[in-house]
C-alpha cells in the first residue's frame, strides 16, 4: 500500500481517539505533546469516553473533545442512534486531515474511518486482523515489539509514519487556576501551610492495595520526622472507607485526610505542591509522575513494564522481589486477596525517607 502521507505533510486539523480509563488518558498526553511540537500550527482534538475528560479538558494543546457516554446505551436503541448519528456529524464537520486512533474497539475504527480523513493511523492489533480493519485505516502501525514496550511507548510508536519517536516522550498533566484556587483553600481551613506529603493508598482495585495498618505505620513514621501527611482517595464509598480505618489505625495527629474532596485536575493541583507522592497503581500515580513530583509507587501483581510511573522523579517497590505473585491476566479483579501485603514497611519509610531528605 502507498503511504497516504504526502511529502511535506502539514495536517490543519487533528484527531486523537483513545476509549480507556483515566490512566490510560493521561499516558495519551506525551502523543499530544509530541504532535504539537511537530506541528505548532495544528489544532488537536481527541474522542474519549466522557468520565475520563478532566484529564485532559485543561490540556492546552487540546482545541476540543469530543465526548461518548457510556451512558448513551441505557436511554433506549433511537436516543443512542441519535447521539452517535450528532457524534459522527461533530466528527465530520471539523474536516481532519490526519486521524489517529489508539483504541482496539470496533467504535473507534469505524469513527476513524466515518472521519473523512485522508491519513487514517491505527495499530495493527493481532486480534482485529481482518478486512474492515484494515480498511477503517489506510496506515497501520505494527504491535509486535508493544509487550516489551511501556504504554507512552507503545501510544508513540503510532506517530512513525510521521517520522515522530518516542525520544524524550513527555506526560503533563494540566489544570486550571480555579482547580489551584479551591486546593488552597481547602489546605488552609485545615491548617495545612507546610510542605506536605500526599499518601493515595486507595484503588478501584483492592489486590492493588498495601495493608491498611502499613500505611498507617508508614503514616506515623513520616509525621515522626515532621511531616504532614495528606491522605487522598476518589469519593468511592469503599475507598473512603478504607481510608477511615486507616486514619483510626493511625497515633499520630499529623495526618489530614481530604479523601473524596476533589475532582482529579483538583487532585493533580494538590499533587503538584507536594514533596512527596505515595500510592499505588492508580491514575493518581500516573499524574504525580506526570507533574514530576517525587513519586514512590508500590506495585504488585500488574504489568510493571507497561504501567509504572512514567519519568524520572519516581521510584517503585514490587511486592515481587518480597515474594512470588500471581500472572496479572490470571488476576480475579474482584478478590479481596492484597498481595501487596509482603512488602515491608520498613522499605517503604526507607525509600520515603531517601526522598525527603534529598
Amino acid at each position: 500500500m502507498a503511504s497516504p502521507i504526502p511529502d511535506h505533510f502539514s495536517p490543519q486539523n487533528i484527531l486523537l481517539i483513545k476509549l480507556r480509563h483515566h490512566g490510560d488518558m493521561l499516558l495519551t498526553t506525551p502523543v499530544i505533546n509530541a504532535l504539537r511540537q511537530r506541528y505548532p500550527q495544528a489544532n488537536i482534538d481527541v474522542l474519549l469516553y466522557k468520565e475520563t475528560r478532566p484529564m485532559l479538558e485543561a490540556h492546552p494543546a487540546i482545541r476540543q473533545l469530543h465526548i461518548i457516554d457510556r451512558n448513551w446505551k441505557k436511554e433506549g436503541g433511537w436516543q443512542k442512534f441519535r447521539h452517535e448519528v450528532a457524534l459522527i456529524s461533530a466528527v465530520r464537520a471539523c474536516h481532519y486531515d490526519l486521524v489517529i486512533n489508539l483504541a482496539d474497539q470496533w467504535r473507534s475504527a469505524i469513527l476513524t474511518k466515518l472521519s473523512g480523513s485522508p491519513v487514517r493511523i491505527g495499530f495493527a492489533f493481532h486480534k482485529r486482523d481482518s478486512a474492515i480493519w484494515r480498511w477503517c485505516h489506510n496506515l497501520l502501525v505494527s504491535t509486535d515489539d508493544h509487550g516489551n514496550l511501556h504504554t507512552v511507548e507503545q501510544n508513540m510508536s503510532a506517530l512513525s509514519p510521521l517520522g515522530i519517536t518516542a525520544a524524550g516522550a513527555k506526560a503533563s498533566m494540566h489544570f486550571s487556576t480555579a482547580d489551584q484556587q479551591k486546593v488552597q483553600e481547602i489546605l488552609a481551613r485545615q491548617q495545612v501551610n507546610a510542605p506536605y506529603v500526599v499518601v493515595q493508598p486507595t484503588s478501584r482495585w483492592e489486590f492493588k492495595c498495601w495493608d491498611d495498618e502499613k500505611v498507617a505505620q508508614l503514616i506515623d513514621a513520616l509525621a515522626a520526622d515532621g511531616h504532614t501527611v495528606v491522605l487522598t482517595s476518589a469519593p468511592d464509598k469503599k475507598e473512603l472507607a478504607m481510608i477511615e480505618r486507616i486514619r483510626s489505625l493511625c497515633q499520630s495527629d499529623n495526618v489530614v485526610s481530604l479523601a473524596g474532596q476533589f475532582s482529579l485536575p483538583q487532585l493533580a493541583a494538590l499533587i503538584a505542591k507536594a514533596r512527596l507522592f505515595i500510592g499505588v497503581d492508580s491514575a493518581p500515580m500516573h499524574m504525580a509522575a506526570a507533574l514530576d513530583t517525587p513519586c514512590l509507587a508500590l506495585f504488585g501483581p500488574t504489568k510493571l513494564q507497561f504501567w509504572r510511573p512514567w519519568g524520572d522523579n519516581n521510584r517503585i517497590i514490587w511486592a515481587g522481589d518480597y515474594g512470588p505473585l500471581p500472572d496479572p491476566d490470571s488476576i480475579d479483579t474482584k478478590t479481596h486477596q492484597r498481595y501487596l501485603a509482603i512488602i515491608p514497611v520498613a522499605d517503604v519509610v526507607a525509600a520515603a525517607r531517601s526522598f525527603l531528605h534529598d
